[in-house]
């Protein structure tokens, strides 16, 4: 992206290097889509139309000042001061340039198709670095429906950058708040066959020589929030070799709200609740696709992923979201045992502290 500060960005002319004006979230989603990779086609508010929007409500720049000013450990100042700063938020009027190229973007991805339904998903600057995770601190906005819904969840997102949860994190990690800023992804949706979350290397251990893949009917947003128990499967990354797999009970599941409202949670029939999500072929298309972006990335990667019908009625896998993984990468080795002060005393210790061996004098 280049030249001026746009309102809004597509995912073609975004990447890696434009999260400073999109976000973390945005402007992975624009390097996945410039590698060739599948997702669901959107654009981005940038970032440029929330300090607009900030400095019309807000010029002399008092809220982020009383954030920076609270103390970490203060939880009730801070949920104080977080809903004062959403409220304020919530209640202004969008200004009419911002307003216009929503409705000319939301217009542009639903083409002759009607109203189409969008994810409206939060993207902050500070957002799904190698060195910090917002994920789950800002808010996602499923299955909405109309131009007049969509710009309400672009404020409601905006908004969530002052929970008192995302305040609390940036003050406990030091963030700054002079130069964080909201973009806000529209996505369109996919009604998934089934969907879930890809790891690149074990959340568990660590280990960089397994992807784990978990997944379950519906939306991934059963998976995500923790309503349903997956299918887990451990696959080798040299030989592909399926090292565990597990199929679990899994009851419920996410599914559209058929009436446009957001997504509803519905049971699973009998006779699918054991049944495992995902074929063999299926199965090893995921993996390719994990090795595929841990490589264009150059780091493990926390990857939401769907089986879904393309425009043509086609099951394909999208990716919905994909961002380095930080549990292990942020984790300082350690040493395999602590240093011994001589060679027999090491030896003596892997003997439990039980040797005939005597040191030699």
């Amino acid at each position: 992206m280049s030249g001026g500060a746009p309102l809004a960005a597509s995912f073609s002319n975004i990447g890696v290097a434009d999260r400073a004006q999109v976000g973390g979230k945005g402007a992975s989603l624009g390097e996945m889509a410039r590698a060739g990779i599948r997702v669901p086609d959107g654009f981005v508010i940038t970032t440029a139309a929330f300090e607009g929007f900030m400095s019309g409500i807000d010029a002399e720049g008092r809220i982020r000042g009383s954030i920076e000013a609270l103390a970490a450990d203060d939880l009730i100042a801070i949920s104080r001061a977080a809903e004062l700063a959403r409220e304020r938020i919530v209640s202004a009027p969008m200004p009419e340039n911002i307003s216009a190229v929503i409705r000319s973007g939301y217009a542009a991805l639903c083409g002759a198709g009607g109203e189409l339904p969008v994810a409206v998903r939060s993207s902050a600057t500070a957002e799904d670095s190698s060195d910090a995770s917002f994920a789950g601190l800002q808010e996602t906005y499923l299955w909405v429906v109309g131009v007049e819904a969509v710009l309400r969840a672009v404020r409601d997102c905006w908004a969530s950058l002052y929970s008192a949860e995302s305040v609390s994190y940036r003050l406990r990690f030091h963030l700054p708040e002079q130069g964080l800023a909201m973009g806000v992804v529209v996505q369109c949706m996919v009604n998934p066959r089934c969907s879930g979350v890809m790891f690149t290397r074990s959340p568990l251990t660590g280990d960089r020589s397994v992807i784990a893949i978990e997944s379950s009917w519906g939306l991934g947003s059963a998976v995500v929030s923790g309503v349903v128990t997956p299918d887990k499967y451990i696959v080798n990354k040299v030989t592909s070799e399926i090292v565990k797999r597990t199929v679990s009970h899994k009851t419920v599941a996410h599914v559209p709200d058929p009436a446009g409202d957001g997504v509803r949670e519905i049971a699973v029939a009998d006779d699918r609740r054991d049944v495992a999500c995902l074929e063999e072929a299926e199965l090893s298309e995921l993996v390719r696709l994990g090795l595929r972006i841990e490589g264009h990335y150059g780091c493990p990667q926390d990857i939401e992923w769907a089986l879904a019908p393309d425009v043509r009625g086609v099951e394909r896998l999208f990716v919905l979201q994909s961002r380095p993984e930080t549990i292990w990468a942020n984790r300082k080795p350690e040493a395999a045992a602590a240093p011994k002060a001589t060679a027999f005393a090491h030896v003596f210790d892997m003997f439990g502290g039980k040797t005939d061996r005597k040191p030699v004098p």
